[in-house]
């Protein structure tokens, strides 16, 4: 069992969480460097984290993102109190906003196991996991990452969890962000990880009613937990 080090910031500003992100990982790299010149018995074992978060209204587009997939200008963009960010995850365009639950696990997959498909995968079952719990069944579809609903009927397939990543060393950053309770309306001002034609949901869409986030977040934990073999720590 490795640990992973749970940390629950609350509502902050995008680029606060991305600079606090930035710091853990590169701690985590620094530790792995340092221990090649360290005999075996004086290693370190970097700390992982699982960091919970929300995020005023912003877009954020990946490093190999489309700006064709944002449909408003960036003054447009400010205008409607929403902010904008290059930043330096895979994938392309997506949206975060009060009510979505965004997770960063920043951990040292050579912990795990060091194959960033797998990864992905397993980031994905922790989703589908929870989302089981509320009779939601999610699923994935090739070459889209992230957890879909009715991902085998191509005209009713919706988005309920966008996923993007950065990793170095084998450490990652960035993750996941599930629709909870959040206003839909506001993917409308981009076309979501430039796939034309795809729609988005959220629980309290398909459900109905909103959704006590608290809960959901221990439902999170307890599948990262048993998917990563990890114990979660606080």
């Amino acid at each position: 069992m490795r640990d992973v080090k749970v940390e629950d910031i609350g509502l902050r500003d995008y680029l606060e969480v991305w600079e606090y992100q930035k710091k853990r990982f590169q701690a985590a790299i620094d530790t792995k460097l340092a221990n090649r010149n360290l005999p075996e018995t004086e290693q370190q074992t970097p700390q992982n984290y699982l960091v919970f978060c929300e995020h005023p209204h912003v877009v954020t587009l990946g490093k190999s993102g489309d700006m064709g997939n944002l449909l408003l200008s960036e003054a447009l963009l400010k205008k409607k109190g929403i902010q904008f960010y290059n930043i330096d995850r895979g994938g392309d365009i997506t949206y975060h906003g009060p009510e979505q639950q965004v997770g960063y696990p920043i951990i040292d997959l050579d912990q795990f196991k060091a194959d960033i498909n797998v990864y992905m995968r397993n980031l994905e079952a922790v989703i589908i996991s929870t989302l089981a719990e509320y009779g939601i069944k999610g699923g994935r579809i090739k070459d889209a990452t992230g957890v879909w609903l009715d991902e085998d009927k191509p005209q009713l397939a919706r988005k309920i969890c966008a996923m993007g990543v950065r990793t170095s060393r084998w450490v990652t950053m960035h993750g996941f962000a599930l629709n909870v309770n959040n206003d839909l309306d506001y993917f409308n001002v981009i076309i979501p990880c430039g796939l034309q034609g795809k729609q988005v949901t959220s629980i309290e869409k398909e459900l109905g009613y909103k959704v006590d986030k608290t809960a959901l977040k221990e439902k999170i934990k307890r599948h990262f937990s048993r998917v990563f073999n990890a114990t979660l720590i606080t």
